[in-house]
């Protein structure tokens, strides 16, 4: 096989990066993504997922989809004949994780044994795919939440049976640290669940004085959008131990690598 002829790309939930990256991997691939919000379609009005798999699996190779409830990923798993890539639930971002991890790489080379802490909502998909993502990577995890936003269980679980993992509400746990990260503390679909979304988060904040815990060679990440002077100060994220950019960037890179693993392509790709 060349190169992908044809990926649906459908979104619940609006996007920048996940709809440009995978629009230009697959394109870079001499492939064609057929980009749908999926309010555009017979999706969730009547017709279940399973039907809408099974129909798409005929048209395309690959579909990849940004959503809100994992299950629906599940769902559609059940009757696809083609890869499904999970482009973002509530649940999980792996696509995320891999253009990180090869941020990670890119700085440190070998990263089992580095250590990563993640401070905000641990209580988001972000954080659990950390969890996990990282520590099958070999990497020490260690998630700083205020109580009421730390980690489900069964997430904790999940991650420790590939790795080690740390839940605490010290924002001491920065020190030594490789990798600092953070993520917005309203994620998509949270705006109106009455929650105090701010005043928990404040200790958290990344900023200049946080960083000086970290080791002095430790990067920054953020999956971004960022919100300057809320989770993280702009003398951080704008400053000489952020990698936003270049992470950004490589979820250009994750998503044609992870295309041609799934898609079994065979050919040098610009």
């Amino acid at each position: 096989m060349d190169g992908p002829k044809t990926v649906a790309v459908l979104f619940d939930k609006t996007s920048t990066r996940t709809r440009f990256s995978f629009e230009t991997a697959v394109a870079n691939m001499g492939g064609r993504a057929i980009t749908v919000g999926t309010s555009t379609t017979q999706m969730g009005k009547g017709e279940s997922y399973q039907d809408t798999a099974a129909v798409l699996s005929r048209y395309v190779e690959a579909i990849v989809w940004r959503t809100f409830d994992h299950a629906n990923l599940l769902e559609m798993a059940e009757t696809t004949t083609v890869p499904l890539v999970n482009a973002l639930s509530d649940d999980l971002h792996p696509c995320q994780i891999l253009a990180d991890l090869l941020t990670c790489r890119e700085n440190f080379g070998e990263l089992r044994g580095r250590k990563a802490v993640y401070l905000g909502d641990g209580d988001n998909n972000m954080a659990n795919s950390y969890m996990i993502g990282f520590a099958t990577a070999g990497m020490d995890v260690s998630i700083i939440a205020p109580e009421g936003f730390q980690p489900r269980q069964e997430f904790v679980d999940r991650a420790r049976k590939r790795g080690n993992i740390t839940i605490t509400d010290d924002v001491d746990e920065v020190k030594g640290a490789d990798v600092v990260i953070t993520d917005t503390w309203i994620s998509m679909g949270q705006e109106n669940d009455g929650r105090d979304r701010r005043t928990p988060f404040l200790p958290y904040q990344v900023d200049s004085t946080l960083m000086s815990k970290a080791n002095d060679d430790a990067i920054f990440l953020h999956c971004l959008p960022a919100y300057r002077g809320n989770e993280v100060t702009a003398e951080v994220i704008d400053g000489p131990q952020s990698r936003v950019f270049d992470e950004a960037e490589n979820r250009l890179h994750a998503q044609k690598a992870l295309l041609v693993w799934l898609l079994g392509i065979n050919k040098e790709i610009n």
